[in-house]
């Protein structure tokens, strides 16, 4: 449902969207190409977004990659859920439910300055 609720935020914006059913789906989609922002939900099938997000700054270190910015989009938003994240390697956080300005917000802050993305 929130995969479809990011589509339709996102649908008429020059934003090319490519989403994942999981987090392992999610870093071999990473590892195969290049992206200028990810969009992490904490709670996913098969690997879940923390782990997501450890394998993606792994295979960054590994292959000398660009830091690519990662939001948490989560209902798991208490300071502790946050710190996991950031310790995780995520530079922002967006709770849940979805709200088209916020997220909108959250994306422009990731992409022009990963440190803003943090706070939010």
């Amino acid at each position: 449902m929130n995969r479809k609720v990011v589509q339709l935020i996102f649908d008429g914006l020059p934003i090319e969207l490519d989403m994942a059913e999981d987090g392992a789906q999610a870093v071999r989609r990473f590892a195969a190409g290049a992206y200028d922002l990810v969009l992490m939900d904490i709670q996913m099938p098969v690997m879940d977004g923390l782990e997501a997000t450890r394998a993606i700054r792994v295979l960054e270190a590994d292959e000398a990659r660009v830091r690519t910015p990662v939001v948490m989009l989560t209902a798991n938003a208490l300071p502790e859920h946050q710190a996991a994240g950031r310790a995780a390697g995520a530079d922002g956080f967006l709770a849940k439910p979805i709200v088209a300005g916020d997220l909108l917000a959250a994306v422009q802050a990731a992409v022009t300055d990963p440190a803003e993305a943090a706070a939010a």
